[in-house]
């Protein structure tokens, strides 16, 4: 169950924008990391640009070199637009879907949820972040886990109403999954077309 554990201000720096979260360190220095850092860059290649991309989908998902390039491939294979039914693979990750409905403040956080077998899928305990739900399907907070700290904080005063695609029951904790996004629907500042044009060199 590989995951990036490297400096994440660094990655958001690199970007600018806070992929992981709010990040203290990047609102002071909103310039990329390095000795550098702060100085005029050279052009940057068209490859560079795709390369740049791939780096953020994976880095905004929390998924790694070898769990993308799979998740690429199936959405080539399935029918419609591969960059759009990229990105809805993705967003129907476990983690992502937890994240979505508020559970947790952050993929990360949502991703341990997981792990640590806090979340239910129809009923039933889940610990895979990469599981992909279904249409249909009711993503829950187990029983015993209900009165967690890092749970109630990241419920209290969110707005479920902002993701068309997800339901929630605020009396029994539990979300469901209506139908995959639409990518208007995606707030994700990712620009799938290079992704493809990447993979399809």
């Amino acid at each position: 169950m590989a995951r990036y554990i490297g400096p994440k201000s660094r990655i958001a720096r690199k970007f600018g924008e806070a992929i992981f979260g709010p990040d203290k360190v990047l609102s002071k220095k909103n310039y990329p990391p390095g000795q550098h850092g702060n100085s005029r860059r050279r052009k940057t290649s068209e490859y560079g640009i795709q390369l740049r991309e791939k780096q953020r989908a994976k880095y905004t998902y929390g998924v790694l070199e070898k769990q993308f390039r799979i998740t690429f491939d199936k959405a080539a294979r399935s029918k419609g637009i591969t960059g759009e039914v990229l990105l809805q693979l993705l967003e129907s990750r476990l983690d992502n879907i937890v994240f979505r409905l508020g559970i947790a403040p952050t993929r990360a956080a949502a991703r341990q949820l997981v792990t640590h077998r806090h979340i239910t899928v129809d009923g039933k305990i889940l610990n895979i972040p990469s599981y992909s739900v279904k249409a249909g399907q009711l993503i829950g907070v187990r029983e015993k886990s209900k009165s967690m700290e890092v749970v109630s904080n990241a419920l209290e005063g969110f707005n479920h109403s902002k993701y068309p695609w997800l339901e929630w029951e605020n009396s029994n904790l539990t979300g469901k999954l209506l139908h995959w996004p639409e990518r208007d629907d995606i707030p994700e500042n990712i620009k799938e077309q290079l992704i493809v044009e990447l993979y399809s060199k």
